[in-house]
């Protein structure tokens, strides 16, 4: 099983509607559950010290969705680039390992706590470029789906 654990909800209809569109994808190859925590209101002018609890907060309610014994892949701006194939093996070693269950978490816009970082497995830098944390959900899901087009060989992947 996948989960996708992600902090705030998706506003814009043509980003659900490509969520919807990559998780029907996925669903032939694995089950995949989407979680969605809320997030906490931020303003552009917080002291740092107001934007570590909002990370805080927002990494607890996410920290509350893993499960001990899953395989959390966090998306980090500091985590390590990997391309399509390597997310591929990744996966597949993950489950040959003995995990069921690999949890991808996209925390809030501020960032995520540093808990929740230490709880991971594995970071994840999905790009050198900043993209908006709720897109940021229908590309792990576009690559989800791509890594299992790989392991199973078939066309998709160029």
């Amino acid at each position: 099983m996948i989960r996708l654990i992600a902090c705030g909800k998706v506003k814009e209809k043509w980003m659900r509607d490509g969520i919807e569109e990559y998780a029907k994808r996925i669903q032939p190859y694995e089950k995949l559950e989407i979680v969605e925590v809320k997030d906490e209101k931020t303003l552009d002018n917080n002291s740092e010290a107001e934007n570590t609890r909002v990370k805080n907060i927002e990494g607890d309610r996410l920290l509350k969705c893993i499960k001990e014994d899953d395989y959390v892949i966090l998306l980090d701006l500091h985590g390590k680039e990997i391309d399509s194939c390597e997310l591929s093996e990744y996966i597949e070693k993950i489950h040959t390992g003995g995990k069921s269950k690999i949890d991808f978490v996209i925390g809030g816009s501020l960032g995520v706590s540093e808990a929740l970082m230490q709880r991971s497995n594995e970071r994840w830098r999905i790009s050198k470029n900043t993209f908006p944390h709720q897109l940021c959900r229908i590309i792990v899901l576009e690559q989800i789906y791509r890594a299992f087009k790989i392991m199973n060989h078939e066309p998709y992947h160029k």
